[in-house]
């Protein structure tokens, strides 16, 4: 699957969150239709959700910081380069393959028992970036829909206003190697991120409470669907968030 060259800017100002809405609604619809150009999207998701992570962080060789500005120079993407270019995002340009060889001799990519981490630090992300929604709206009826061709389940989207807990929107993410659905809700001046994604192992938990670096985090399992709810609100609304989003769903 290639990338459209006359995507390819594009894909890198609407990852980075510089298209206006007008050409950021019309991507998305040919996001629906391009699996190229969509797989070049999540790979820059993953990427930067990876990289990010500040325990994969440490000083590459000298030898190998050489090799890379190299390979930047080459690519016309190092110091030199002219004013006012773009560079081609990560995964689109040919000499990103050989950085990202070269990264992976020093990088170790999180596991599975990492995941609670990678939803935290998505959770700031979104938080503190200028991403919080793909689908900024308080319509469960506009977020549910919006899904349909990005993820290959129906995620189930409430409204959950009366409680306390209203819809923001919704947005895509890439977390533990696959496409996961996020809808975004807020508790009074708080976020809160419910990721969504298939059950593997068609097993139905108990509703856990945990923390990370003073989030709480709240995850269960319900219709072939496993739920991971992330916020730094209290915990114990974290939880009632959690029960009311399972009782709606179940009907």
């Amino acid at each position: 699957m290639s990338v459209c060259p006359d995507k390819i800017e594009l894909l890198q100002a609407y990852f980075d969150g510089e298209l206006d809405a007008a050409n950021a609604q019309a991507l998305e619809a040919h996001l629906t239709t391009c699996p190229g150009c969509s797989a070049a999207l999540d790979e820059l998701r993953m990427l930067r959700a990876r990289f990010a992570d500040p325990a994969l962080r440490e000083r590459a060789p000298e030898h190998l910081r050489r090799r890379v500005e190299a390979i930047l120079q080459a690519e016309g993407s190092g110091p030199s380069r002219r004013a006012g270019t773009r560079a081609l995002p990560w995964g689109l340009s040919a000499g990103f393959g050989a950085i990202a060889a070269a990264l992976a001799t020093v990088a170790v990519l999180p596991s599975a028992g990492a995941l609670e981490t990678q939803l935290v630090a998505d959770h700031v992300r979104s938080t503190l970036g200028t991403r919080l929604v793909d689908v900024e709206t308080s319509d469960r009826h506009t977020v549910k829909p919006w899904f349909n061709g990005k993820v290959d389940f129906a995620p189930p989207v409430v409204d959950l206003a009366g409680a306390g807990f209203p819809l923001q929107g919704g947005r895509l993410e890439y977390l533990d190697g696959r496409r996961v659905a996020a809808l975004v809700y807020r508790r009074n001046k708080h976020i809160i991120n419910l990721f969504i994604w298939p059950q593997e192992t068609g097993l139905r938990l108990p509703a856990l409470g945990g923390s990370d670096d003073g989030y709480a985090i709240v995850h269960w399992t319900d219709g072939g669907l496993q739920f991971w709810a992330v916020s730094d609100v209290d915990r114990r609304d974290l939880e009632a968030f959690s029960r009311l989003f399972a009782q709606h769903i179940r009907g």
